[in-house]
């Protein structure tokens, strides 16, 4: 779990859950004692009822005044409307009893006898195997008694508890939502910072701008601005130095090739074979040059150009009639096929530089007598480059390892550098085009460049 934000969820939303679970205590807490409150001082009110209304009728009844009403079986009320018998739905909401100050029970609301008396006020007592709360209210005159029992109490509690808990799950669910948007908005800088960084190249390493950014975020980002600074100044080093070596070695390089031609002039026949051996290690040399030449001028910030239509056909045509004299001195047939005139979107230079070494490349590798065929077409909607020679092919093995710089599959047949290939790769990817290297039918390779439609 290394993401920020799944953390900070994660407390905040335990926080919440646990605040939320003290306070539903807390709520549940107070509630039932505040509805017990309410339910005790009802009882309260229930036996100062029954003393208002009903004292001067038991005053007349009471034994020393000749009443019969103390004779009466528990639970009765002679004379009266309305004794005992209470609707089917009152039947244990609340008992009233009545005794005299010597603790005779002279009436009841139930049938037996209920609840024994207690001390004045509020108590608890067990009757019947249940609890019940009860309020007792003695005067000079009788005794009276008003019991409910607990369960009661706590089943009319239970209907009140989910209104009384919906506000609060309602909130935590609000407060959960809210939570997740501010760590959202909090952590959007993070976002931006990785987006820009993500969507920067090699040539654009300026630094990032700290003033958008959160306090906590900015040390990072000065850190960032101190890494490009470094990685920015090595890579200018860098380029230069091999913009500076191909350039310084081009011209001695040069010199020597015209004074070896020199030499093997006027030594005629009789030259030394040593003369044609330095002639090839200049040759190659001077090719290695030429190359690191060209991959110094295809770094990113070495050159600056918009994407402009590049029609490939008269390019393709130039390139081949250029490279002819080469492959009639090896007796290989170098054609072009053209099924159509397609343009693509890039700079001309880059792609005659591909097009030169995918040419050479096929040139350097393929035996006397070989066949090179470079194609131009188009397949759904993309337009299509092929370089297709019969010669020795490359192994599948080795197409992945043959785009890196350097890396020659034959050093000892070939007077290549193995920068061909990898100079096709970057100028592919500039263009966003897709490089594959297959198998020719019958044997060789087959270089193609897939370039996407044109706008």
């Amino acid at each position: 779990m290394n993401s920020i934000r799944t953390r900070l969820l994660i407390w905040l939303m335990g926080a919440l859950v646990l605040a939320s679970l003290l306070a539903s205590a807390l709520t549940y807490e107070l509630a039932w004692r505040g509805f017990n409150t309410l339910r005790d001082y009802g009882l309260e009110q229930i036996a100062y009822s029954i003393m208002r209304h009903d004292t001067q009728d038991w005053l007349d009844e009471r034994p020393d005044n000749g009443g019969s009403k103390a004779d009466q079986p528990a639970g009765t009320e002679a004379g009266k409307p309305g004794d005992n018998e209470l609707a089917p739905e009152d039947q244990g909401q609340f008992v009233s009893q009545i005794w005299t100050p010597g603790g005779r029970l002279i009436y009841s609301s139930l049938t037996d006898t209920g609840p024994p008396m207690q001390e004045p006020g509020l108590s608890r007592a067990d009757w019947d195997g249940r609890l019940w709360r009860t309020y007792t209210l003695r005067d000079r005159d009788r005794v009276i008694q008003v019991a409910t029992p607990n369960e009661r109490r706590w089943l009319a509690f239970l209907e009140y508890l989910p209104w009384l808990m919906a506000p609060l799950g309602l909130l935590l669910l609000l407060l959960g939502v809210l939570i997740q948007t501010a760590v959202r908005g909090a952590l959007q800088p993070l976002h931006r910072l990785r987006e820009e960084i993500g969507a920067r190249e090699v040539a654009l390493l300026s630094p990032l701008d700290p003033c958008e950014m959160p306090d906590e975020v900015k040390p990072l980002v000065e850190t960032l601005n101190q890494l490009l600074e470094k990685v920015d100044g090595l890579l200018a080093t860098q380029r230069q130095f091999l913009a500076d070596v191909a350039h310084e070695l081009n011209t001695p390089l040069a010199a020597i090739k015209l004074q070896v031609q020199l030499a093997q002039q006027a030594g005629a026949a009789g030259q030394p074979a040593s003369l044609d051996e330095l002639e090839a290690g200049i040759e190659r040399a001077v090719h290695l040059v030429a190359q690191l030449l060209q991959m110094a001028r295809l770094e990113p910030d070495a050159q600056k150009w918009e994407p402009r239509p590049v029609a490939l056909a008269p390019l393709a045509r130039e390139r081949v009639t250029a490279f002819s004299a080469q492959a009639d001195q090896k007796d290989i047939d170098l054609g072009l096929e053209c099924d159509a005139a397609p343009e693509v979107q890039g700079d001309r230079n880059s792609l005659r530089v591909l097009l030169d070494n995918l040419i050479d490349n096929a040139l350097r590798y393929c035996p006397r007598g070989a066949r090179i065929d470079v194609r131009l077409q188009q397949q759904d909607g993309l337009t299509v480059l092929e370089v297709a020679d019969n010669g020795p092919g490359i192994a599948g093995a080795d197409k992945t390892r043959v785009l890196q710089r350097f890396v020659r599959l034959r050093p000892a047949d070939t007077t290549g550098s193995g920068l061909g290939l990898a100079i096709v790769r970057q100028i592919a990817a500039q263009h966003h085009a897709e490089l594959s290297l297959l198998d020719t039918p019958g044997g060789g390779l087959t270089v193609r460049v897939s370039f996407g439609p044109a706008p």
